[in-house]
């Protein structure tokens, strides 16, 4: 019999780096032949879109060298095991001889512990074994309070932030994304100092078990000997690491899924400093945790791809607009109680003028 094919899944809050990462990993894959399933929270498959610029084989007829890219875009991956996501198993396992490895990224609002669970399935537990949950913490949004799992840890001033209530579902989600941790990648060290660091270095290690490691990144940039055949099986443990959202027996998993909204807002050619304006002024007033998406500049050829967590912004051009394209700016909002009208009718104020 062969052996199993090695899984990695890579989780972390929204704006954390993991498609950064992702990307890394394919640029270095070094002739790993990488299946990757990329989940999102939204309409728009944002996330995917970037990996494809990047030039990972998608192409319909099979599994190129770099990699053949499956994107699940209806809801986290934990809630879709029964549709997109067993089927999409099946494929890969039917074509193991062409796979090295499969690396699922979450969406940055799932749990990452059912979707471990499902690696039990007899069809899937023959073929297949978790190698590592590696989990992505964003040093300097953490440090900020902006997604601290615990208040006790950030800094005083942030102490009385509505943003460090223990009991959202937010935080709570946060924290299983890092119970369910093997790995913990500090990501974005590069956006903060040593002390912001250490602070997050000491918040995330009380909360995780002594035997799961922490290492340090910016810009994704890792060893993937670090990441790659860790050997965990952590789908043997996954039933142990208790979480804010197990359940008794027979009881169905609430993912507290109603507390998130997801708003896909298009618009014509538009300003980029009126529209990074707008944006950073919407975080301020809504509650608002990730914004991304593709935009369309006047007068420029290129894609620009914004991705924004907090108050901090990435802009960044990705490729040109394809010739059977017609350039347009669609963004992806995500957040809580969300008054789509109001958000429409604010983002229209970057429209570019003629």
């Amino acid at each position: 019999m062969s052996a199993k094919i090695p899984v990695t899944i890579v989780t972390g809050f929204l704006g954390s780096g993991k498609t950064t990462l992702l990307r890394h990993i394919l640029d270095n894959a070094n002739g790993r032949r990488i299946a990757v399933i990329v989940n999102e929270f939204g309409e728009l498959g944002i996330d995917g879109d970037i990996l494809r610029g990047c030039g990972i084989g998608c192409d319909e007829e099979g599994i190129e060298s770099t990699g053949q890219l499956y994107e699940l875009s209806n809801g986290c991956v934990c809630c879709t095991v029964q549709e997109e996501f067993y089927p999409v198993m099946r494929e890969l396992i039917e074509r193991r001889d062409q796979i090295d490895h499969i690396i699922i990224e979450t969406s940055g609002l799932a749990l990452p512990k059912p979707l471990v669970q499902a690696f039990n399935w007899p069809e899937i537990k023959n073929a297949c074994t978790v190698d590592a949950v590696v989990t992505l913490v964003d040093v300097p949004a953490t440090a900020a309070g902006q997604f601290a799992a615990n208040p006790k840890a950030v800094d005083e001033q942030r102490r009385a932030d509505p943003n460090l209530d223990h009991e959202s579902p937010l935080h709570e989600l946060f924290e299983d994304q890092l119970l369910a941790a093997d790995l913990v990648v500090l990501s974005k060290t590069d956006l903060a100092d040593a002390a912001a660091l250490a602070r997050v270095e000491a918040l995330v290690r009380a909360e995780v078990p002594a035997q799961v490691k922490l290492i340090v990144s910016d810009q994704g940039r890792l060893e993937l000997d670090l990441i790659l055949g860790l050997g965990n099986a952590s789908e043997n443990t996954i039933d142990s690491r208790q979480s804010h959202h197990d359940h008794g027996d027979g009881d169905e998993h609430d993912h507290d899924h109603d507390q998130f909204d997801s708003l896909v807002v298009d618009l014509p050619l538009v300003d980029r400093e009126r529209l990074l304006s707008v944006l950073h002024e919407l975080v301020e007033q809504h509650s608002l945790f990730r914004i991304k998406g593709f935009v369309a500049l006047k007068d420029k050829p290129m894609r620009l791809v914004v991705q924004g967590v907090g108050q901090r912004f990435d802009a960044y051009f990705d490729r040109r607009w394809n010739a059977d394209e017609t350039p347009c700016t669609r963004l992806v909002l995500i957040g809580q109680d969300l008054d789509a009208q109001a958000l429409r009718q604010a983002l229209h104020v970057a429209v570019a003028e003629g």
